[in-house]
């Protein structure tokens, strides 16, 4: 993409505020944003509202992220029940898909956002879930591992809200921005 996809532009916006207006009309507080590459630049594009956690092992790939955004909820004095999972290459997720898994936010909860019966993005991992995924997740198969087969994943039919697809090249973003 020519440098971090949080930073890459839509409509005039960066992607990361982008995702971060779907999770907030989503239903989703207080939000967190696990920066990596170019942290300094993204964190300036933030809000003040949000938590930043930096993942200093960023190069390893999207476990390394999020380990560090569930190890800092993990973290808080009082954590919340679940986190929903969202990555900022993903413009066609909405907050209707977003407020349909974040409906089912308890400590137990493991659910997985599905597209015509094809897992996908995003994710709500109940915090009882949280140190399993922090052990499993590595390179970029975040918690791929984790979830595959798992008895109490719930997935959750988005098709009729959402678009799952990633913007993870140039030509993948002109298709997005053509629709």
């Amino acid at each position: 993409m020519g440098g971090p996809k949080a930073l890459v532009e839509l409509d005039g916006e960066p992607l990361v505020r982008r995702a971060l207006h779907v999770l907030s009309a989503g239903g989703c507080s207080p939000i967190t944003v696990v920066v990596g590459a170019a942290a300094t630049d993204v964190r300036a594009v933030l809000p003040s509202d949000v938590d930043v956690v930096e993942a200093a092992d960023w190069a390893e790939g999207m476990g390394a992220s999020l380990r560090a955004g569930l190890s800092a909820l993990a973290a808080r004095e009082v954590p919340p029940d679940a986190a929903l999972v969202h990555l900022v290459d993903l413009p066609g997720v909405t907050s209707a898909a977003v407020a349909r898994l974040a409906a089912g936010a308890t400590p137990d909860a493991l659910r997985r956002a599905s597209y015509d019966g094809r897992a996908a993005h995003p994710v709500l991992i109940g915090r009882e879930h949280w140190a399993g995924v922090i052990a499993s997740a590595t390179g970029d198969a975040g918690a791929r591992g984790y979830l595959a087969g798992h008895p109490a994943l719930d997935l959750v039919e988005c098709a009729d809200v959402a678009d799952p697809d990633d913007v993870d090249t140039p030509e993948a973003l002109a298709r997005f921005r053509a629709r």
